[in-house]
């Protein structure tokens, strides 16, 4: 599916072909919730980066977060790149080089009408804030961590797989 999408001030728009484009997952981690969770969470789509155009490039921002080592010691510098607009914060899309192919643009930057998904994914909520009551629909599936399934495998799953994947 072609997405288009756009910072608030509109100085930095983008284009991309999105395989996994209904926006279902619902993540609660502190970066997304602090970067662009307006609920308490944000929910990325799958696009591919190859297709992806930008314009108004000079006004991106990159972010790349502090996560803790696996040891609990110390934090490093995340490979993620969340990108937003410099002149207005909006957050845009996460980039990250451990799978260069796939780049996952926030819902909320995109103005193309988006498919309404038939039940919402929670991850991550066992690091919600503590004010955020995890909304959805009976049966939903909540996660503490990370989903036993991908963005893609969840569209395939469901029916919903965009045929520009390929």
């Amino acid at each position: 599916m072609h997405l288009d999408g756009s910072c608030h001030c509109g100085k930095v728009r983008f284009s991309v072909e999105a395989d996994s484009p209904v926006p279902f997952m619902r993540c609660y981690c502190s970066i997304c919730r602090k970067t662009a969770g307006a609920g308490g969470f944000a929910i990325n789509l799958g696009g591919l980066t190859a297709s992806m155009k930008v314009k108004g490039k000079r006004f991106l921002k990159i972010y790349r977060a502090l996560v803790p080592h696996g040891s609990g010691k110390g934090k490093h510098r995340s490979s993620a790149r969340r990108y937003f607009c410099g002149h207005c914060g909006s957050a845009l899309w996460v980039w990250d080089p451990t799978w260069p192919e796939l780049v996952h643009p926030h819902a909320g930057a995109i103005d193309t009408p988006l498919p309404t998904p038939p039940d919402h994914v929670h991850c991550l909520v066992g690091s919600r804030a503590p004010w955020v009551d995890v909304e959805g629909k009976p049966g939903d599936p909540c996660f503490d961590h990370y989903p036993d399934m991908s963005l893609a495998q969840w569209h395939e799953r469901k029916g919903l797989r965009s045929s520009s994947s390929g």
